[in-house]
């Protein structure tokens, strides 16, 4: 039996007769049409998004298969969330927050590569990486969603395979969003104060002790690397000193 892969790049539930499919598939025999219904079919979940898909043609006999790649899960996230990146600090800093829905709808697209063996256990795998992206879900610490999920909280609209959200819900989402970034913009500026008035308190101090207490004040690493310059090995002397015994005078 012999067989025919074409690939190609396609958005999800947008794929077309014209270039780069129609041109492949049509000196393989198959019903364009058809092929392109299944394509549209199976990327349906992944409006917005380039989808990498594959479809196999049997030679002899013109019926052919079609497989999709997804993007990874923390990907599917993002574009729920409607964010460019997680939080570069998840336990504190939360940068969105997602309904159940979402959820739901990244574990259905993600379905196939979950390790979970029911829907219930993927959506809790699906939360396991919004956990660690600082990304709630229904308002709540990640963790706190799946121990609801425990309960039974969410098991009629896990089972149902709901995904939809209404215009007010996505609205409400985008608000919560924006609260969220003003939270993380306002601890930043209190830490960056913070960390300044540390630096300026024990000013002249080794790097290593100033650090040590802005850790102790619980100040961001971001933030301290930022605010505090690595000591070079051949960092100059300060103005007026002596050099050490033995150490070679510097030169004119």
């Amino acid at each position: 039996m012999a067989k025919q892969t074409i690939e190609a790049l396609v958005e999800g539930g947008k794929a077309t007769a014209g270039p780069p499919l129609g041109p492949a598939l049509g000196p393989a025999g198959v019903n364009v049409g058809q092929v392109i219904s299944e394509i549209n079919k199976k990327t349906a979940d992944f409006k917005g998004m380039q989808v990498p898909i594959k479809v196999i043609v049997n030679t002899d006999d013109k019926t052919f298969n079609v497989t999709i790649g997804t993007p990874p899960v923390s990907a599917l996230v993002k574009k729920e969330a409607g964010i460019e990146k997680g939080s570069g600090n998840p336990l504190v800093d939360k940068v969105a927050d997602l309904r159940i829905e979402q959820v739901i709808k990244v574990a259905k697209m993600k379905s196939d590569s979950l390790l979970g063996k029911d829907m219930v256990a993927k959506v809790k795998e699906v939360i396991g990486t919004c956990d660690s992206m600082g990304v709630m879900v229904e308002g709540k610490q990640a963790r706190e969603a799946i121990a609801d999920i425990n309960k039974g909280n969410y098991t009629d609209k896990i089972l149902s395979g709901k995904t939809e959200l209404s215009a007010e819900e996505l609205k409400q989402l985008e608000e919560e969003k924006k609260r969220l970034q003003e939270d993380i913009e306002k601890r930043k500026a209190e830490f960056t104060a913070l960390a300044k008035s540390i630096i300026e308190k024990f000013a002249g101090q080794p790097r290593g002790t100033i650090k040590a207490k802005l850790i102790e004040a619980k100040v961001p690493t971001a933030i301290i690397e930022e605010l505090l310059p690595v000591e070079s090995a051949g960092a100059a002397a300060a103005p007026g000193a002596k050099p050490a015994a033995g150490a070679p005078a510097a030169k004119k």
